[in-house]
């Protein structure tokens, strides 16, 4: 199953979605007739159709940024039921403006509207309900076993025990010297039904270990190694079971120079219109500033580029002047020097416009590893500390990332070390898709105040 299951069960659960969304609507019209079959004329149905089906790519696409097609989530417990209500009532909102502020389409159904809102919202319920049971019944589980026993594994093992949503079911675990036999590993195989595999030993060096699973091909299992797993499920890549090879086999393949052009040329494109529509809200934003906390509105700080090239990243003031006059500190949660328009700048990542500037001048992306701070870099020897984390530095940072969505603060060496995995995933899977994905979370976190 693996990650193909995981798509597979997102495609299912989007077209699970749609077919509830149109039922309801048909359910809807079916309603406001008065039970009436002579109503559902083509005419009277296509009408409303099209404004629908816009509004319901809308409701689609705040479900994804919500975070209603994100598997770690799909349990049938009180996160699920609050983040699923909180789009609900943002799609409500929409609606409501769509049909009575465009009135394009000459319909303002509010009989339909309402119908539609409630038949739709009870249906999705119980899909959501049954899908989410569904989901990690033991039928749809895939055996697991894992053959060595590493911190990284014990790592995974908790992660696949706390999400069965994702497919998979540890089994067993077994260490080398288990399996001096052949017959051994097979039997254990068979025995426990055993559909994956997942070796933290190098096979490389361990010949009896190449030889087991060997003589394992006829038993129709996928094997993988570690770091492949672990990134599969993470979405990050354990660096402490990776060697230089692994960045010789997944960043050395493919250059990428085409999806990096057009990155570059969108990121220009973005930014001027982003910076022509916030550029009327730069007093409003240095005057906030002024008026909280003496001090200047903008600020200039060394950051790390790409191939380690120092630049000066602009931002909107959020600490009291002269926050860091003892020297660079690492940020924190509820950090005191924050002030108070500064928390607010920061929770609607309003503090990072003047970047629009960086990615103009192509010191960073809309998408890339979070700039650090030469400092910590290079003063703190993050690179020394910490193994291959000059490779973040192969590419442009970003106002957003991989890591920064995915764990929001890094504020020690072993937070450091946390952020630097998830980069090392972006890095080897980085697309349009993935940015798209990066952005659209990004705004999630903005609308829950998640942001930084």
């Amino acid at each position: 199953m693996g990650t193909l299951a995981v798509k597979i069960k997102k495609v299912l659960l989007l077209g699970g979605d749609l077919l509830i969304l149109y039922l309801s609507l048909w359910l809807s019209l079916y309603l406001r007739s008065g039970l009436n079959p002579e109503y559902l004329k083509p005419g009277f149905v296509s009408q409303h159709f099209v404004p629908f089906s816009i509004i319901y790519s809308i409701w689609l696409l705040i479900f994804y940024i919500i975070g209603l097609y994100d598997l770690n989530i799909a349990r049938n417990n009180l996160k699920f039921f609050t983040t699923l209500f909180r789009a609900l009532l943002i799609n409500i909102a929409i609606s409501v403006a769509f049909f009575y502020f465009i009135p394009y389409f000459g319909i303002t159904p509010k009989t339909v509207l309402f119908l539609n809102i409630m038949v739709f919202t009870a249906l999705l319920i119980i899909w959501r309900q049954i899908y989410n049971r569904v989901l990690i019944s033991t039928a749809l589980l895939d055996n697991l076993m894992i053959i060595g026993e590493t911190k990284e594994t014990k790592d995974l093992i908790k992660y696949v025990e706390g999400n069965p949503q994702l497919g998979f079911r540890i089994k067993r675990t077994v260490l080398p010297k288990d399996i001096e036999l052949i017959f051994d590993l097979i039997e254990r195989i068979v025995q426990d039904k055993i559909q994956t595999v997942v070796t933290a030993i190098d096979p490389h060096k361990d010949v009896n270990l190449v030889r087991n699973l060997y003589h394992c091909l006829p038993l129709d299992i996928t094997l993988y190694d570690l770091p492949t797993f672990y990134e599969k499920i993470t979405g990050k890549v354990p660096i402490s079971a990776i060697e230089e090879v692994w960045f010789l086999e997944n960043l050395m393949i493919e250059k990428k120079s085409l999806y990096e052009t057009i990155k570059r040329i969108l990121d220009i494109l973005y930014a001027l219109a982003l910076g022509i529509v916030s550029l009327p809200f730069y007093p409003l934003i240095a005057l906030a500033i002024k008026l909280d906390t003496p001090g200047p509105a903008f600020y200039k700080q060394k950051r790390v580029g790409e191939n380690s090239q120092i630049f000066n990243v602009y931002k909107f003031r959020s600490m009291i002047d002269a926050a860091e006059k003892n020297g660079a500190q690492w940020a924190q949660v509820n950090d005191p020097r924050v002030t108070k328009i500064g928390k607010f700048l920061r929770a609607s990542r309003l503090d990072e416009l003047p970047q629009l500037y960086n990615v103009l001048r192509g010191d960073m992306s809309f998408v890339g590893p979070r700039p650090e701070r030469p400092e910590f870099v290079f003063g703190t020897n993050l690179q020394r500390q910490i193994p291959f984390y000059q490779i973040r530095h192969l590419v442009r940072p970003g106002l957003t990332g991989w890591a920064q969505i995915n764990f929001e603060y890094g504020a020690s060496i072993e937070d450091t070390t946390e952020k630097l995995q998830y980069d090392l995933f972006y890095l080897k899977n980085r697309s349009f898709m993935l940015d798209l994905s990066i952005v659209l979370k990004t705004v999630k976190i903005i609308i829950g105040r998640g942001g930084r």
